[in-house]
């Protein structure tokens, strides 16, 4: 249910409705950027609007008929703006994601990190724990994958997204991350939604393989309904009948999502393709079509990767992705944001360079 107040509500007249609500067994949760908009839900039953019409202070109270109350532009008109470390994603300028899909070593991570930073990405992704088809895949380093990672933003600058694969492993990411990835196997792990809702730290939730658009916005509202803002979509392919690629990458989502939720969409191409000779041509597509951002798996050796080798992009070819999809990027009036270096002191007091990020063409 949302309740609008009147311009003239007071803070007592506010809080008067909270504790009506929360009396009753509701949950109460304040619109960002919206001090005139509440968000009233219940699991056991319904919020009833005619409880609320004509109290003091109370404008409007209406029933929301879809599950994503607080995901919905009905709600939350404005576009939603998460930072993941210093990065805008959802502002005006494209962001630009790329890493190796697995961390496997230290020098192939640092390596990668530096290439990626250079081509001009804005954050780094890596993958500590890795959810593998086959049991006897790469399965990840673990917590030792994550210290390379914050090592890798150290020397950087780059913000760091790497997965998270169930409740258990949420702290120790948490403690590293700068954002957690939940994957596409998860988006229905409730529990895992859930304690993501409990982090501290943005969350980017991936689109099941098989879920529509609407199941897609209420995993994410899992996320949003335990006080986390910080959620941003991510659309990876769906499964179809064609044989010709990995997935197939559903652009149309973009738009639809857009029109739907105010939460900000990355595109994953490499994913969706699971071939890298289709993942440039469909990573201009993405930029062109109005996402946020574009994630994409870049390898110092590709085809020597231990995961997810034929759709990683080596160094030269990431940096021409990077340049082509910027002039798309530009084009529809949303250019490349761009870092601002300056210098800040480390932990152990040495230098080292660090980024603002400030929007302009490039």
């Amino acid at each position: 249910m949302l309740i609008v107040l009147k311009p003239g509500a007071t803070e007592e007249q506010r809080h008067s409705l909270v504790a009506t609500a929360e009396g009753d067994g509701f949950r109460v949760h304040p619109v960002p950027d919206s001090e005139r908009r509440l968000i009233v839900t219940g699991e056991r039953h319904v919020p009833d609007p005619a409880a609320f019409i004509g109290r003091p202070g109370v404008a409007d109270a209406r029933r929301i008929t879809h599950g994503y109350e607080l995901a919905s532009r009905e709600v939350h008109p404005r576009d939603s703006v998460v930072r993941i470390g210093s990065v805008p994603v959802g502002g005006p300028g494209f962001v630009v994601i790329g890493g190796p899909c697995a961390v496997e070593s230290r020098e192939q991570t640092l390596t990668v990190a530096r290439q990626v930073q250079a081509a001009g990405a804005h954050i780094l992704r890596g993958g500590a724990f890795k959810p593998r088809t086959s049991p006897y895949s790469f399965q990840g380093l673990g917590e030792a994958g994550l210290k390379i990672l914050a090592e890798a933003r150290e020397r950087t600058g780059l913000p760091v997204i790497t997965e998270a694969l169930d409740v258990e492993q949420m702290d120790v990411v948490e403690e590293y991350a700068d954002a957690i990835q939940i994957g596409s196997r998860n988006m229905h792990n409730f529990p895992l939604l859930k304690r993501a809702g409990r982090a501290r730290k943005p969350v980017m939730l991936k689109r099941g393989f098989a879920a529509t658009l609407e199941e897609f916005l209420m995993a994410a509202e899992y996320i949003l309904a335990e006080g986390n803002p910080n959620v941003v979509l991510c659309e990876r392919g769906i499964r179809a009948f064609s044989d010709f690629s990995r997935n197939t990458l559903d652009l149309s989502v973009v738009p639809a999502a857009k029109a739907l939720t105010h939460l900000p969409i990355v595109v994953d191409p490499s994913h969706a393709a699971g071939r890298r000779d289709l993942v440039a041509p469909l990573a201009r597509a993405v930029a062109a079509v109005g996402a946020d951002a574009i994630m994409v798996e870049v390898q110092d050796d590709p085809s020597g990767a231990l995961c997810d080798a034929t759709q990683a992009l080596a160094p030269d070819a990431f940096a021409a992705l990077v340049a082509e999809v910027g002039r798309v990027a530009g084009s529809v009036d949303r250019p490349l944001l761009r870092l601002e270096p300056r210098t800040h002191r480390r932990r152990q007091g040495e230098l080292s360079d660090h980024h603002d990020a400030v929007i302009a063409a490039q």
